[in-house]
């Protein structure tokens, strides 16, 4: 099933839709471009043959320019990674992304979704808070920068039912 979103950008319409393995390379190639330590070609194939792995990519024209993953385990999932394209962020295809995702794992019966931010990252917060997310937890120095910084974790929560 494909997820069409409203208005046009340039290069095309934005679709939402399931990744395949023939996209394990460009989905690759964003989350390094996306995060300090990026998942290998190998980490996505692995992920998009897996059945508890649900594998979305958003699709503008005929590039891939986002994704989101998640993983589910009895009737809860947690997202494990979701990035746009830098040159695509502040148009509300991640808002778009994200919710279509969430559909989709609500329609496999997943009941609550999880997942870890850096508590810093305003932008990705913003997007959680306005998805419905709430703070469930934190985890002190989780993440570690490039330059050995270390930077805390929100466990946040939504429920789909």
């Amino acid at each position: 099933m494909i997820a069409w979103l409203s208005g046009l950008w340039s290069g095309g319409t934005a679709a939402v839709e399931p990744a395949t393995l023939r996209d394990a390379a460009s989905l690759a190639q964003l989350h390094g471009a996306s995060f300090h330590r990026g998942w290998g070609e190998g980490e996505f194939e692995t992920m998009l043959t897996e059945r508890n792995t649900l594998v979305h990519r958003l699709r503008l024209g005929r590039k891939t320019i986002g994704f989101a993953v998640s993983r589910m385990a009895a009737d809860e999932a947690e997202i494990l990674s979701i990035a746009v394209a830098a040159s695509q962020r502040g148009r509300g295809l991640s808002r778009n992304l994200l919710l279509t995702h969430l559909g989709h794992l609500a329609g496999r019966g997943v009941r609550t979704v999880f997942l870890e931010v850096e508590e810093n990252n305003r932008p990705a917060r913003r997007l959680y808070d306005r998805a419905g997310f709430t703070v469930a937890g934190r985890r002190e120095r989780y993440y570690r920068q490039a330059d050995g910084e270390q930077l805390n974790a929100l466990l946040m929560r939504r429920d789909l039912s």
